[in-house]
Order: structure tokens, then C-alpha cells, then sequence
């Protein structure tokens, strides 16, 4: 019982993602299905459907957005402030300088370069995959398979990015500002309740 209490976050996160990655891929392959039979195109079986680049490109979309959002939540609170939000530091707190020059250089960025890194792949990733939907989509047309340095010219393969990432800058926004007003109890995303407006950061 240990084991569940002390890693209960991320398993209840990892367990909500494939809750939701399994209809995801569902409702997926009865859109593909539809579209298949609207162009009088051979149908797929689902599990040949979670190898399609309808799935994966939509997959890895969203996956892109996520670690964007992250890795860039985690470098940006490094060099910047908004006083009063419980998700920056204090811009008057004493610098952690002495803590740093103590760390391995690599170790000490390593938050921010995995999530970048993870970043990059699922871009990569999304940008294969995207362009082996278009190509899908335009076999059914009766036209050629698409070339992935020729998909990186393509709007729409932009387009799909950009409006991710867009939302998710807005987001962290968001939340930066409204946990300097806003509280909620027992959360370390959170002040504490009875915290001043002009508190930044979650310290007591």
C-alpha cells in the first residue's frame, strides 16, 4: 500500500492518460472509417488504424504541445518573475548561486533539456507522421505519397502545431496570474489560503 500512497499522483495521471488515449483512438478509427467509406477507399482493421498517420500525427500533435508547454514553463521561471503567483519565485528572495556553482553543469539544466528534448521528438515525430496522413489522404485522392521534407513547407502541418502551441502559452499564462488571486487548498500549485495576494511563491 506503500507504494500506491507514495506514487498515487503519477499513477492516477499515467492511468487517466491511457483512459483517454484508448476513446481517443476509438472515435479516431470510426472518423478514418468514415472517411474511408465516404471516398470508396479499402477499410482498415483497428489495430492496423493505430499505426495510421490519422492516429499518430493527432497523437504526437498533442504530445508536442504538452512538453512545449512544459519545457518552457520550467527554463522561463528560471529568469523570470511575476510577483504575487504561487508558480514564480520571489524576485527578492536571496539567489540560489552558491546551490548552483555546487551542481554538475549538465545536471543542473537536466529538467529543462529532457523536456526539451522530448519536445523536439514528438515535433519530429508529428511532422513524420502528419505528413503519412496527408499522403493517406491523398492516395484516396488518386494522387502520390507525400515526401516529409515536402510536408515541412505545408501550412496545414503548421497550422496544427501552431494552434497547440498558442494554447498552451495562454494557459501557463493563466495560471500564473490567477494563483496570485486564487487559491486551492492542499495543492503545492497553490499559497496557502490565508496567503497575502502580494505573497509570491507557495512558502508558508
Amino acid at each position: 500500500m506503500s507504494f500506491f500512497r507514495n506514487n498515487g499522483l503519477t499513477i492516477v495521471l499515467l492511468g487517466a492518460s491511457v483512459a483517454t488515449i484508448i476513446p481517443m483512438s476509438l472515435t479516431g478509427f470510426l472518423v478514418f472509417a468514415e472517411q474511408a467509406a465516404r471516398h470508396h477507399a479499402a477499410g482498415v482493421t483497428f489495430i492496423q488504424y493505430l499505426s495510421s498517420g490519422h492516429f499518430l500525427s493527432a497523437l504526437f500533435e498533442n504530445w508536442e504541445s504538452e512538453f512545449l508547454q512544459m519545457s518552457a514553463y520550467v527554463c522561463l521561471t528560471a529568469y523570470f518573475f511575476q510577483r504575487g503567483s504561487a508558480e514564480s519565485k520571489d524576485p527578492d528572495a536571496p539567489s540560489d548561486k552558491r546551490q548552483r556553482d555546487r551542481a554538475h553543469p549538465l545536471y543542473a539544466y537536466s529538467l529543462g533539456i529532457v523536456l526539451a528534448t522530448l519536445f523536439l521528438a514528438s515535433f519530429a515525430l508529428h511532422l513524420v507522421f502528419s505528413a503519412r496522413a496527408a499522403g493517406e489522404d491523398a492516395l484516396r485522392h488518386g494522387g502520390l505519397p507525400v515526401r516529409i521534407l515536402e510536408h515541412v513547407g505545408d501550412a496545414e502541418f503548421w497550422f496544427e502545431s501552431f494552434q497547440n502551441w498558442q494554447s498552451e502559452f495562454l494557459s501557463t499564462m493563466v495560471l500564473v496570474v490567477l494563483s496570485i488571486f486564487l487559491r486551492y487548498r492542499g495543492s503545492p500549485e497553490s499559497k496557502p489560503v490565508n496567503a497575502p495576494n502580494s505573497q509570491t511563491g507557495t512558502s508558508d
